[in-house]
C-alpha cells in the first residue's frame, strides 16, 4: 500500500468517526432536559428571622431536625456568613453557564441510562467545606457555589494550594458529573494499585462520555501545562509502575503517592516537583480509553467491568 494511500485512509476514517460523534451528539442535543436552578443560597442571603419557617417548608433536607431554629437565626443575623453570601451572589449573580453545561450532561445521562430523571438543583453554601463541594442523590444535585470562586480567593488562603487549585467555577461540572460516575461504577474490590488506577479512570472515561464539551485538563483538574506533562512523560510513568512492579501491588503507600490529591507525584525521583499528582488516576484513564477503543463497548457497560480485565484488553501502550 503506498504512502499516499495509506493517509487517504486514515483521513477517511477519522472524517467518518467525526461525522459519526457530530451525528451522535446532535441527537443528544434535542433530549428534553426541563428544570430550574434553585437559589437557596440567594433565599437564604435575603432572609429574616420570620422567613426561617418558609424556608424549612420549602428545603426541608437542607434542615436537620436536629439543628434548633435558634442556629439558623443566628446564621441569619451572622456577619461571617454575609460575607461568604454576598461573595457568592457577586461572582455568580446568574449562573447561566453553568446551566447550559448542566443541562448538556442531565441530556447525556437521559440517552446512556433511560432510567435517568432530572433532578432539582439546588445552589447554597457551605462554609467552604472543600472536601464536600457537591452532594448528588436520585432526586437532587447540591452545588455549594462557596467552594468554587476562584483559586486565589480570600476564603481558600489557608487551604493547600494544590487543593484550592480545583476551587473554581470551571469545576462545578466536572465536580457534578463525578458525584454521578460514582453512582454508576462497580468493582468488586480496589485492593491493588491496578484497581485503584481503574477506578478511577472509570470515573474520567465516565466524564469523557458524558461531558465531551470540557477540555481533558478540566475533566482531570490539571492546568493545562500538568496534562502536557502527564503527557509528555506516559512512557516513563509506566515504565516506572512495570518496573517497580507496582501494578499488583497492595502498599498502602501507593494511593498516597498516586491516586490522591497531592501536589505531586512521589516517584522519589528528581522529577517529582515537575510532576502533577494523581498520574496514577492519568494512566488509568488512558487504560480505559485504550480498552473502550479496543472493544467498542458502551459506557455502561465498561463502568461494571472488574480491572483485570479492562486491563488485559485494553492492550495499553503509553505514548512514546
Amino acid at each position: 500500500m503506498s504512502l499516499r494511500i495509506y493517509i487517504i485512509l486514515i483521513f477517511g476514517g477519522v472524517l467518518v468517526s467525526c461525522n459519526k460523534d457530530s451525528k451522535l451528539e446532535g441527537e443528544i442535543a434535542k433530549i428534553e432536559a426541563d428544570y430550574t436552578i434553585e437559589r437557596f443560597d440567594k433565599a437564604f442571603s435575603a432572609a429574616k428571622p420570620k422567613d426561617l419557617s418558609n424556608l424549612k417548608q420549602a428545603y426541608p433536607f437542607l434542615f436537620s431536625k436536629h439543628v434548633p431554629d435558634s442556629i439558623w437565626v443566628y446564621r441569619i443575623n451572622d456577619t461571617l456568613q454575609d460575607m461568604l453570601l454576598n461573595e457568592v451572589g457577586t461572582s455568580f449573580a446568574d449562573l447561566k453557564d453553568v446551566k447550559q453545561d448542566l443541562t448538556s450532561l442531565f441530556q447525556h445521562l437521559k440517552y446512556y441510562d433511560k432510567t435517568f430523571t432530572i433532578p432539582r438543583v439546588i445552589t447554597l453554601t457551605n462554609d467552604v467545606d472543600y472536601r464536600n463541594k457537591t452532594i448528588i442523590t436520585d432526586s437532587l444535585v447540591l452545588i455549594a457555589l462557596d467552594n468554587f470562586l476562584g483559586k486565589d480567593h480570600d476564603f481558600y488562603q489557608s487551604i493547600p494550594r494544590y487543593l484550592a487549585a480545583n476551587l473554581a467555577k470551571n469545576q462545578i461540572i466536572p465536580e457534578v458529573t463525578e458525584g454521578y460516575a460514582k453512582k454508576y461504577v462497580f468493582q468488586t474490590q480496589r485492593k491493588t494499585l491496578l484497581d485503584e488506577m481503574i477506578y478511577f479512570g472509570k470515573l474520567l472515561y465516565f466524564k469523557d462520555i458524558m461531558i465531551p464539551f470540557i477540555p481533558d485538563e478540566e475533566k482531570i483538574g490539571y492546568t493545562i501545562q500538568q496534562i502536557k506533562w502527564a503527557e509528555a512523560n506516559e512512557s516513563p510513568i509506566w515504565s516506572h509502575f512495570i518496573e517497580n512492579e507496582m501494578l499488583y501491588s497492595t502498599d498502602s503507600k501507593l494511593p498516597s503517592r498516586f491516586i490522591a490529591d497531592a501536589p505531586f507525584s512521589k516517584f522519589y525521583l528528581e522529577l517529582d516537583n515537575e510532576s502533577p499528582g494523581r498520574l496514577g488516576q492519568y494512566i488509568g484513564w488512558q487504560i480505559v480509553r485504550a480498552y473502550a477503543e479496543t472493544t467498542d463497548e458502551g459506557v455502561m457497560s465498561i463502568l461494571q467491568k472488574e480491572p483485570q480485565e479492562i486491563f488485559t484488553k485494553s492492550k495499553f501502550k503509553p505514548k512514546k
